[in-house]
């Protein structure tokens, strides 16, 4: 009867320590989950920093590398449909793939010859007008100008919201102007640079098997190797995705605007279109552009009225192009949120210029890849499930389940 005494006053002591345990250990984890979001904060930033210092660096190198990655994409089925396997003597063989790149290469410059062309002469003297014509729509500018003077003054708007609206005017006239002119001075000048592009994009269709097991070999045998190729193969269908949806955005835009345009009857409707498909390659910064310089073509021309039919019509293609006709392009590709995309934009033009606006997307795509790859790896859905303390984590099973 003592001994039970002795048993039922000891059992209270025991709680204080049971108690004091828990609390050491809930500390103990939220120091520890602490610790791991600084580290994986600084880690993240330094190399946020130390990439953009690269890209910046070598951004024109960059640029040509990430346009033979890209020819490489586009070119690829055609290598894998001219590989496919053929009997000979009942056995089947295939081509040799550098035989097949070189078929392909010889197909693409033909199609791509052929449309230069016929295409190239009147674009070529479409351009020769378009630049003699600058002079006569810088003066129409400024005769747009006042005229809106003049109403101003009719309507007594004040003297310092004319001078604003003015200068604004003035210098939108003078950025395009001065975009139009750099981006083909620029072509004249990386046009040499070009050659290096082809060369690349040979190698890398020729060895990008040899690369990626390469890679994979960086990695230890076992879970880890086997994530690392998921992680590649996700990252490849990812860029090859990204690359056929522009290519195919590109010539559909660039064609669409060349037909439209003629058919409203807007000048250079050939050229704009061009344009047009060259800048889709530049998001949300290149439509805007070829909108405002096909708007100003139209509205400065012999009928300003024409100039509306151009943005409405330039609207409802953004709109049915961006909400219709991409997204069945791209199908399982890229899923980015649009503010997502706009914030990746504006970072990569302020890192690294023209060659990171091109650069934004994809690199932001190929780290929602390792998002994705790091949560399944560690059995997570989110990084917030890692704040989870023991005691949630009891909470959040379902009924019966608590052991």
């Amino acid at each position: 009867m003592n001994d039970d005494r002795l048993e039922i006053q000891e059992q209270p002591a025991e709680t204080p320590i049971r108690v004091r345990a828990i609390a050491l250990d809930e500390a103990s984890f939220s120091s520890r989950v602490i610790f791991r979001w600084i580290a994986i904060t600084i880690l993240v930033l330094f190399a946020a920093v130390t990439l953009g210092y690269i890209i910046n660096s070598l951004r024109l190198l960059l640029f040509f590398v990430v346009l033979a990655v890209f020819l490489a994409y586009l070119i690829d089925p055609l290598v894998k449909l001219i590989r496919r396997p053929f009997k000979s003597r009942h056995l089947e063989r295939f081509m040799p793939r550098p035989v097949a790149i070189v078929i392909a290469f010889a197909i693409v410059l033909s199609v791509v010859g052929l449309a230069v062309s016929y295409i190239a002469p009147r674009a070529v003297e479409q351009a020769k007008d378009f630049g003699a014509s600058l002079p006569n729509y810088a003066t129409s500018l400024r005769q747009a100008i006042n005229d809106m003077n003049r109403r101003f003054d009719r309507l007594r708007v004040p003297e310092e919201v004319q001078t604003r609206i003015n200068d604004q005017l003035v210098l939108v006239g003078e950025q395009i102007t001065t975009t139009a002119g750099g981006f083909l001075l620029s072509l004249l000048i990386y046009l040499p640079w070009i050659v290096i592009v082809p060369i690349l994009t040979f190698f890398m269709l020729k060895d990008g098997e040899l690369i990626r097991l390469s890679t994979l070999k960086m990695f230890p045998p076992g879970r880890w190797r086997e994530r690392a190729g998921l992680v590649l193969t996700d990252i490849s269908n990812t860029i090859a995705a990204y690359t056929r949806a522009m290519l195919v955005s590109s010539v559909f835009i660039g064609t669409i605007c060349s037909v439209g345009f003629y058919i409203i009857g807007l000048r250079y409707a050939l050229l704009l279109g061009i344009l047009a498909g060259i800048f889709e390659f530049v998001p949300l910064l290149g439509p805007l552009t070829i909108g405002i310089i096909s708007t100003a073509v139209a509205a400065l021309g012999s009928d300003p009225q024409r100039g509306i039919w151009v943005a409405i019509f330039l609207i409802v293609l953004r709109v049915f192009h961006d909400y219709v006709s991409y997204p069945r392009i791209v199908r399982e590709g890229i899923h980015l949120h649009p503010l997502l995309i706009i914030l990746s934009i504006l970072a990569g033009e302020q890192i690294a210029g023209i060659t990171g606006v091109v650069l934004a997307i994809p690199i932001v795509a190929i780290l929602t890849v390792l998002y994705k790859h790091v949560l399944e790896h560690h059995g997570r859905r989110t990084l917030l499930d890692g704040l989870r303390t023991p005691e949630t984590a009891v909470a959040e099973l379902p009924e019966g389940d608590e052991r």
